[in-house]
């Protein structure tokens, strides 16, 4: 990952952190872990972490037809020349570490 990419995926994260703060309904906490962004920067994934868990396809469909609003919110924080479109989907990597965590303390 470039410098670049980098940068702008640390933004991603923040201001996606922000956007699910006002918009989100309270009834799941839906966490931004990490973006990642194409070499082009027209595309970034944006890797959620949902509590709790029964609650995850249903905060996927709201963050799916939230992507218009969040491409809306991020253009007014950001300036970029190429605004990436965006996705979310939930972080994997993140429930399997805590599975091998909660493993490894019994």
């Amino acid at each position: 990952m470039t410098l670049k990419q980098d940068k702008i995926s640390s933004a991603i994260k923040k201001i996606a952190g922000e956007f699910l703060n006002l918009e989100s309904d309270r009834k799941s906490m839906i966490t931004p872990i990490h973006a990642d962004v194409s070499k082009d920067l027209k595309n970034a994934t944006i890797y959620v972490t949902v509590f709790p868990d029964s609650n995850e396809k249903v905060a996927l469909q709201f963050l799916k037809t939230k992507r218009t609003d969040f491409r809306d919110f991020f253009k007014n924080h950001i300036k970029l020349r190429t605004l990436p479109f965006f996705d979310f989907k939930i972080d994997t990597g993140e429930k399997n570490r805590q599975k091998v965590e909660a493993l490894s303390v019994k």
